[in-house]
């Protein structure tokens, strides 16, 4: 039988990442429109993986408004360093969408990563 072009190659939960700097476990990685987390510490110019799927709490930006409702898209804000709500006209780039309803004071939101 006759096979297409692409083949298989893994489930994709991780994908490989070698990074120019150490990075450190929890660190969120942003490539292009890909955003993933370390789930262990990877040397400077060493090959690990990212988690590409999965459910993460993340630090969530505070203050009037912040509430994330449970499936709401959530992105990363890189300069700030946490999750928001807002898309910032694409500058943030989309993590997941909430698992669990946040209030104003919250600090952290759980996200069910999406790719």
């Amino acid at each position: 039988m006759a096979a297409g072009p692409a083949k298989f190659v893994h489930e994709g939960e991780a994908i490989d990442y070698t990074p120019g700097a150490d990075t450190l476990v929890g660190a969120v990685v942003v490539q292009a429109e890909m955003v993933g987390v370390a789930v262990a510490p990877i040397k400077a110019n060493q090959l690990g993986s990212l988690a590409v799927s999965g459910v993460f709490d993340f630090p969530k930006a505070g203050g009037a408004g912040s509430a994330i409702p449970a499936g709401t898209n959530t992105y990363w804000d890189a300069g700030a360093q946490n999750a928001t709500k807002n898309a910032a006209a694409g500058a943030n780039k989309l993590i997941g969408k909430a698992v669990k309803t946040t209030v104003d004071a919250d600090t952290v939101v759980r996200v069910r990563l999406l790719q």
